[in-house]
């Protein structure tokens, strides 16, 4: 089935979608998270079309992903992962959903949790590793199994995807592609050429350079709720080591488009899974969400993925709101 977005669908109920698994509670190699199990019932609509996942653990760029979707605003909330706060846009296989017409008002309410499958789940969602520790599955760590090719830039059916799925329109494509070919040229300008001949450096698109030494910290204790203001790139960049990172935080093209605005501080996060080994990461300097800031994919051939943003305080200044 191929769906829109903007479309309804409804949510298979808790068994139909059990059955589709495997042992492992997979389809496609992709889990059926226990987080997932409250939605089973309900309606809601497309928000993106999933063709494709951009891949943030080898960084082998656009991979393939094969009938899927994510839901409007529906994103995973760590409850039954030692409440890893990465709030991860979910992903749910077309095998899942039904289409479904608008829901009436009186079925806006949740259907009860199926508690038997939710045990079942949650029991396929951990493992005990060697050391003791608990290491997790879930929709991040599993995804590279889940979206095993990679999605060459020079793939145009993506781009064909991209805008009859209603994920963009076609000034979008037209944008990534072409920032996608400035970035293969510097990448290739960079091994190829010598330094005097590099364009800007031969640095990538957003042309962001950190430099030498220890990054500075802020801790600044924002709260969730305050209204902050998001630094200028050249602020911000100051912060930043070669890599792009303030104590092992990293900033990119995607985040400057942000720069200058306003946002609400959502929540403070300190706790996440690990997408490589599993394990849960406990930073040693929150870092800060801020309401509706999520990777647009601009310049990552508009990936649908909406991973959301993570600030360090030191590049955000508190916005003084009338008493």
């Amino acid at each position: 089935m191929d769906y829109r977005v903007g479309q309804w669908v409804e949510v298979l109920g808790a068994e139909e979608i059990m059955a589709t698994l495997d042992d492992d509670g997979n389809l496609d190699a992709l889990p059926f998270m226990p987080e997932m199990v409250q939605y089973c019932g309900r309606r809601l609509r497309v928000g993106k079309v999933a063709t494709k996942v951009c891949d943030t653990m080898t960084r082998s760029g656009m991979r393939r992903m094969d009938d899927a979707v994510h839901l409007l605003g529906v994103r995973c909330d760590g409850g039954e992962h030692s409440g890893c706060q990465a709030s991860c846009l979910i992903y749910w296989k077309t095998a899942w959903l039904k289409p479904a017409d608008p829901p009436d008002v009186a079925e806006l309410d949740a259907p009860e949790l199926d508690h038997k499958v939710f045990v079942q789940l949650t029991e396929r969602s951990r493992v005990r590793a060697a050391d003791g520790e608990e290491v997790y599955r879930c929709q991040a760590t599993e995804i590279l199994r889940a979206a095993p090719d990679v999605l060459p830039l020079r793939n145009m059916r993506q781009y064909v995807h991209d805008v009859q799925s209603g994920n963009v329109g076609f000034p979008a494509v037209l944008r990534a592609f072409l920032i996608g070919l400035f970035n293969r040229y510097q990448e290739h300008s960079r091994r190829v050429l010598p330094s005097w001949m590099l364009l800007r450096g031969g640095l990538t698109w957003g042309f962001l350079r950190g430099s030498e030494g220890p990054t500075p910290t802020g801790q600044t204790g924002l709260q969730p709720g305050e209204l902050v203001r998001i630094k200028s790139k050249d602020e911000i960049v100051k912060t930043l080591n070669v890599d792009l990172l303030n104590r092992g935080l990293g900033f990119d093209a995607e985040m400057a488009r942000f720069c200058g605005q306003t946002a609400r501080v959502l929540r403070r996060v300190d706790t996440i899974v690990d997408e490589n080994t599993g394990r849960m990461l406990r930073m040693k300097s929150p870092c800060i969400v801020l309401e509706g800031v999520v990777c647009e994919g601009a310049f990552s051939a508009n990936c649908p993925r909406a991973i959301t943003a993570y600030w360090r305080e030191i590049w955000l200044e508190r916005v003084e709101t009338p008493a």
